[in-house]
């Protein structure tokens, strides 16, 4: 048992019990459920229907932590509905995709009145009795609308509440974690510094134009109804990512985690140093099971995703302004599915910004490798006696380019998969359908980069139209070269001679003779922030055309990050990034040239994901006793 769950169990194993029962208990009971557990089910869904904590019970059959005593963690905060919500939620959709997920996504807007604290199951239901009668008793002196002014800093933005209406929530606030302390025996810290709801919290500082021009399209005093909101999280998790799994995934292996489509997964980053290239190790929000999972099936998901909502209070004396229509929407707290129609005046200032938008640049990872297949030995399978290559799987290329110098050197440059080959035509076939035009074409010299530019034209239809160059520069961290030697890459005329369009009058920013084996990471950003300026500046900024880079999986973030003006990643968990960047990962950049900076937005097509298929042997599958 890990020490700080060890320091969780001897925090809650000596409390007393108390013997009050919801309910919604008996059902349960009746069922054959022991009653902790029943209560741990009731707790988790929210105490909302019988039939919850019975599907709740089902998922969880085989979850270790099942009789775990642990409590969970609750939240009391003060939540805008209606026309407000709607456009903060414009806002958090808009600051998201122009600058970035900052602090703030990670939670719906809200007010904090009680920070998180701990309650027993069987108390809990005391929590919502408190909630009601606290309520009852404060919403005569709750004001029918509050006062927010914008407050802008480097690392927040957000709306600050008028003192004077704040002391009716500080009122409210004491007085819940008051009766809670007292009555259900937890220990409530009430909120009383002041009060105020963010927008947005730790974010770039060159960001904070662009989010302070999206926060002015907000109008403060739209129509709103505040709706005190209890939440409950699984304080076992607190500090753990969380994903969201967007393929069902059936294990093929006993260590293997069962996952469906929607389900949210726990993951420790502290565990995953040691877990094999594309994968992670992670604990079922659904079931409560633990194993290993593809990464690339899931994406990142918000830290309330896995929170429940158990009771609110409806502060009825809010503005009569406010119509029945709009109490009854149905909102998403989340903001990713919300009210279809956008704030006009953010649409007004995006179309303003849209305006100014020049050039993209495209920047992928190369295709799936045959070493990434077949291992390292792979030119050993398929070499005849006498040296002469060979198809030994149809994954295996049809044939290799034809180099002076050994077929040895192909295994530290190793070519495309068939699948890498199909993969990366597919990506040229999709930004094909979504009718971007491609000027530029840039590749790292490793043949598996070139090959991928070669495919993507391809799917363009612009192959012999747009020509490869090829500039050392973007090759990857040579620190990562397993054989601590820069390897020999096909030659350019050995590339033209193999009938791929490659650009022979381009000369590189950076000779190949200036690639250092195991150079230090800051050496490597330094090197990717120089080609990634030298790209930008042989490229005319003329028309709306797309520059495609096609490095490795190391070269996504120091060539964004050195574009939008963002510092470099950390080098201590840079190797665990790049690992989660799949075949095909792509990052896009456009240009927004009347500010005179580049900001990342989403790709122009989807993700590229598939499953393992692994050799197959019938004689020793089927014809085996």
């Amino acid at each position: 048992m890990a020490v700080a769950e060890a320091q969780l169990y001897a925090k809650v194993s000596n409390k007393p019990r108390s013997r009050s029962t919801s309910a919604l208990l008996e059902p349960l009971l009746a069922k054959g459920f022991p009653a902790h557990i029943a209560l741990k089910a009731l707790v988790a869904t929210g105490q909302k229907t019988v039939e919850d904590a019975a599907k709740w019970l089902h998922s969880h059959c085989n979850d270790p932590s099942l009789d775990d005593p642990i409590p969970q963690e609750y939240a009391l905060y003060l939540c805008p509905t209606g026309c407000l919500h709607s456009r903060l939620q414009d806002f958090w959709k808009e600051s998201k995709r122009q600058c970035g997920k900052n602090r703030a996504h990670d939670v719906f807007p809200h007010v904090t009145l009680c920070d998180f604290f701990t309650c027993e199951d069987q108390k809990v239901e005391l929590l919502y009795d408190i909630l009601k009668r606290v309520g009852d008793r404060c919403s005569q002196s709750f004001p029918p609308s509050f006062s927010l002014t914008l407050h802008a800093s480097p690392s927040y933005l957000g709306f600050f509440i008028d003192d004077r209406q704040a002391n009716v929530l500080k009122e409210f606030a004491v007085a819940f974690s008051s009766e809670a302390s007292a009555l259900a025996d937890c220990h409530v810290k009430p909120s009383l510094k002041q009060f105020h709801l963010t927008l947005a919290h730790k974010f770039y500082p060159h960001h904070q134009k662009t989010l302070e021009q999206l926060a002015k399209c907000i109008n403060p005093g739209e129509p709103c109804q505040w709706v005190a909101a209890l939440y409950s999280r699984d304080m076992r998790f607190v500090h753990y990512q969380r994903l969201r799994a967007l393929f069902q995934y059936k294990p093929q292996n006993i260590d293997e985690l069962m996952i469906n489509a929607g389900d949210l997964i726990y993951v420790d980053p502290t565990q995953q140093r040691d877990v094999s290239e594309g994968w992670v190790i992670g604990t079922s929000h659904r079931t409560g099971c633990r194993g290993f999972l593809p990464e690339n099936y899931t994406e990142k998901a918000h830290e309330s995703d896995t929170w429940v909502k158990h009771r609110e209070y409806v502060f009825e004396t809010a503005s009569k302004s406010f119509a029945k229509t709009e109490k009854e929407l149905n909102v998403n707290l989340n903001g990713e599915a919300h009210n279809p129609s956008m704030s006009r005046s953010v649409t007004n200032v995006l179309s303003l910004q849209n305006a100014a938008l020049r050039r993209g640049v495209l920047v992928m990872r190369h295709g799936e490798r045959v070493d990434q297949v077949f291992g390292k030995s792979w030119l050993q399978q398929c070499l005849t006696a006498d040296g002469k290559y060979y198809r030994a799987d149809l994954n295996f290329p049809s044939s290799l380019p034809r180099r002076k110098d050994s077929m040895k050197q192909f295994e530290c440059d190793p070519p495309l998969s068939c699948c890498g080959i199909f993969q990366s035509r597919l990506i040229g076939e999709a930004l094909l359908d979504q009718e971007v035009t491609v000027s530029y074409v840039y590749s790292s010299p490793a043949l598996r980069c070139v090959q991928t530019a070669q495919h993507v034209l391809q799917g363009l239809k612009l192959n012999q139209k747009v020509k490869i160059r090829v500039e050392p520069g973007l090759f990857e961290w040579t620190k990562w070269e397993a054989s601590k030697a820069i390897p020999n890459f096909v030659t350019v005329a050995e590339l033209v001679e193999a009938s791929y369009d490659i650009d022979t009058s381009y000369r590189g920013n950076f000779p190949l003779s200036s690639l250092v084996p195991s150079e230090s990471y800051e050496d490597y950003v330094s090197r990717s922030s120089a080609v990634i300026k030298h790209i930008i500046t042989a490229c005319p900024s003329k028309g709306k055309g797309v520059i495609l880079i096609v490095g490795h999986g190391s070269s996504l973030a120091p060539l964004t990050r050195a574009l939008t003006g963002l510092p470099s990643r950390d080098s201590t968990d840079f190797a665990q990034m790049v690992r989660k960047i799949p075949s095909l990962g792509m990052c896009f950049c456009e240009e927004l040239k009347e500010e005179n900076k580049w900001q990342m937005v989403n790709p122009p097509v989807k993700t590229l994901t598939h499953g393992a298929n692994a050799a197959f042997n019938w004689r020793n599958t089927i014809m085996e006793d």
